[in-house]
């Protein structure tokens, strides 16, 4: 899912207007296409986590650095991205970042094995990190002010639209070729982009491009890197192993360094100053809660479609589609609420409601036909998220003057993207504790092999992906499979209690810290 601020993260420049009327289309087309490509990435991954661990015999462990090395790197270097694009030239930053995520997908589709796979997709993420502000930057530095709303309205229009039929178009392919076509669908986007980048959009600069934040931005990726390494071996290698102490402790060091560096830079890669404002932290603090929330869930829900109620790639691409499609054609509409009503009663409704569809998903994750389960909560869901997203962007861009608006929508788009890499490592851990406890109690009634019984709970860490003993006879084997299957659903009803939790979390952060004229 997109993060708030994605429609207006960028810089201010020069403008070029004079030459939109001859080549604004085809710069709507490039940054569109551009932009696009990381936001599918983002979601297609998700589809395919099923099928590439299957392919490499992987742990959810795995399966998880897959998606956190992404947005690891992406939430950490997006900053940094937009500031060297001013600095640089944003069509030579943005093409530079097309290229490392194109040869990125192209290796994440050629790899022979899980952790190379994990490798290209920390390179993807950084090529993300220089394309995603520099497709926003590009339009405003390229459009006059008469004509960059619209251009800017246009822009995510149709990546709310691309962001939609990403995960449909990727789950059939991965569903009819291979899991590899969620990467390799990247190249003809990526050739396309470049070709339209040479010849018709022009380069820009920020008139007043400060340093660049490298320490801070070294800094953070080291920190929250020691610490989701932590997170998620904990899972494998247990508390006390070394390299999970080492990483929760040096992480934890180095982002304290982090925040006593940003206070003594001149130009900070976050201005800890935007934090005096109460509307401006109680924003960020339910973009934290309810991104988290948000974050685990799709990262787990294609796996619970997929591995315990056997949809297709296809199908689990498609499932979440009522949630991006409310999402999109009421973001007009909610931002009206904000004019009517304030910013503070959207921010505490719209959670509100959103987890009333987390618990929706909770009741019917056992499972039954789409449209009576999965489809009324993905509305609910959907729902709560288009009333809280364009009222928390325009609360966040008010809570600041003008000269920081982009410092400000950086800060909160980074943040809504460190939330699900957080999340996923951390409910990972509640998600694998739940599984292998309610697995074990029902171990002794399956009546197994003890040979078998140890394979078994050697594998207890693939969850749902588990490859079962091969010498268990069809009904010993589908006995085993439906307690796999039982145990994944109650952690996944865990989780998405707690995802119910954090979204309630979130409205009282709206109620306590946001002012009611906001």
């Amino acid at each position: 899912m997109k993060t708030p601020n994605d429609g207006i993260f960028n810089r201010s420049g020069s403008s070029q207007g004079a030459g939109v009327a001859k080549s604004g289309s085809w710069i709507l087309a490039a940054t569109i296409l551009g932009s696009s490509m990381a936001f599918i990435d983002g979601t297609i991954v998700n589809v395919a986590a099923p099928k590439f661990q299957s392919a490499f015999q992987a742990t959810v462990v795995d399966v998880q650095w897959v998606i956190e090395s992404y947005g690891l790197l992406l939430s950490c270097l997006i900053l940094a991205g937009g500031a060297l694009g001013d600095r640089l030239g944003r069509r030579l930053v943005f093409l530079l970042g097309v290229g490392i995520f194109a040869a990125a997908s192209v290796a994440c589709g050629l790899a022979p094995n899980i952790h190379v796979l994990i490798l290209a997709r920390s390179v993807q993420g950084i090529g993300a990190a220089l394309l995603v502000p520099g497709s926003l930057a590009i339009i405003s530095a390229s459009f006059d002010e008469s004509s960059r709303g619209r251009a800017i309205g246009t822009w995510s229009g149709f990546t709310a639209i691309t962001t939609a039929l990403g995960p449909v178009v990727g789950g059939w392919l991965i569903e009819h070729a291979s899991w590899r076509w969620a990467f390799f669908l990247n190249i003809p986007i990526a050739a396309a982009v470049i070709l339209l980048c040479l010849f018709h959009v022009p380069e820009s600069r920020g008139s007043q491009a400060g340093r660049l934040d490298w320490m801070g931005a070294l800094l953070a990726t080291a920190g929250l890197g020691g610490v989701v390494t932590g997170l998620l071996e904990s899972s494998r290698l247990g508390w006390r192993n070394p390299i999970v102490l080492g990483g929760l402790t040096g992480g934890a060091i180095l982002l304290a360094i982090f925040l006593w560096v940003e206070t003594r830079v001149s130009a900070p890669m976050v201005s800890l100053s935007l934090f005096d404002s109460r509307s401006f932290l109680g924003a960020n603090l339910l973009t934290l809660l309810l991104y988290s929330a948000v974050g685990i869930f799709f990262f787990l829900f294609p796996l619970t479609l997929m591995q315990v109620h056997g949809y297709s790639a296809t199908a689990a691409g498609a499932a979440s589609l009522p949630i991006i499609v409310l999402l999109g054609f009421l973001s007009r509409w909610s931002g009206g609420l904000v004019k009517r009503y304030g910013g503070k009663l959207p921010l505490i409704v719209g959670p509100l409601i959103v987890a009333s569809g987390f618990i929706l998903f909770a009741v019917f994750s056992a499972g039954g036909s789409y449209w009576k389960t999965f489809f009324p909560a993905s509305l609910v869901l959907g729902l709560g998220m288009a009333v809280t997203v364009a009222p928390l962007t325009t609360v966040v861009m008010s809570a600041v003057d003008k000269d920081h608006t982009g410092a400000a929508s950086g800060i909160n788009n980074a943040l809504a993207r460190l939330a699900g890499v957080l999340a996923i490592a951390i409910f990972g851990i509640v998600m694998v504790h739940t599984f292998t406890a309610h697995f074990e109690r029902s171990l002794p009634g399956l009546w197994l092999p003890p040979e078998s019984v140890q394979e078994i709970r050697v594998k207890e860490i693939d969850l749902a992906g588990m490859e079962l003993p091969k010498n268990l006879d069809p009904a010993a084997g589908a006995a085993v499979r439906n307690a796999v299957s039982q145990a994944f659903l109650s952690g996944f009803r865990v989780v998405l209690l707690s995802c119910a939790a954090l979204s309630i979390a979130s409205a009282a952060a709206a109620w306590r810290l946001i002012p009611g004229e906001s």
